[in-house]
């Protein structure tokens, strides 16, 4: 089963491969549990995935670092470009991005061992009894990570790689904190397909799970 051995290569520090469905954004992204991430998960995702990379978190951890969504943000704001802000995606979903962060050593904030550190920290916060004053005394914005805030009601509000990660992490038994970035395809210029997916899936020996899988094992469990 897939999903299964997807959960014990996230237990393991290891990638996962997760389909959102063919109705949404049709795209595989690479998922890590944030705990875990080295320098070199970070260079296998640049090089292996390509898209952007992104740290998605439980929405009640967000509430408690006092994060918002950027849309919301920036409709509060006194920008003049309040036309440009997002609405609902085509695929139909409000986007999840919040502020973009770097960990204070850092140094550009890019490099791997930079954006490993970045990504690690952030998960590290969770187990932290004040959540809010370590985030504000060791991250600074604007970064080079996004931030997704996975909405409240989890997959019975959304079914995006923001929420379908998360989720993935909880069953696991992990900290809700994950790393994730899209699959794209260099010969198409755009998402990899599933089939390459699962090409890519068997040669390197990633489970690939089916995000229609995880919406069945939510409505059991």
């Amino acid at each position: 089963m897939s999903l299964e051995s997807g959960l014990q290569s996230l237990k393991r520090g290891e990638f996962v491969l997760l389909f959102d469905s063919a109705g949404r954004e049709n795209e595989i992204d690479m998922v890590v549990a944030a705990e875990f991430v080295t320098p070199e998960h970070v260079a296998r995702m640049r090089q292996h995935a390509g898209g952007l990379l992104c740290i998605a978190i439980a929405n009640d951890f967000a509430n408690s670092l006092d994060l918002k969504y950027m849309h919301e943000i920036l409709a509060q704001s006194d920008i003049s470009h309040k036309e440009m802000i997002m609405g609902l995606a085509p695929y139909g979903d409000h986007p999840t991005f919040s502020i973009s962060v770097n960990h204070y050593q850092t140094y550009t904030g890019i490099t791997d061992k930079d954006r490993s550190l970045t990504i690690r920290e952030m998960a590290n916060i969770f187990n932290v009894e004040n959540k809010k004053k370590k985030f504000l005394s060791s991250f600074k914005t604007p970064g080079h990570i996004p931030l997704l805030i996975a909405s409240k009601g989890l997959l019975n509000t959304r079914q995006g790689h923001t929420e379908l990660s998360v989720y993935l992490a909880q069953i696991a038994g992990l900290t809700p904190v994950t790393a994730i970035c899209e699959m794209m395809d260099a010969e198409t210029y755009s998402a990899l397909s599933v089939d390459k997916a699962e090409k890519y899936a068997r040669q390197n020996g990633i489970p690939l799970i089916d995000g229609k899988e995880l919406l069945e094992y939510a409505k059991v469990h």
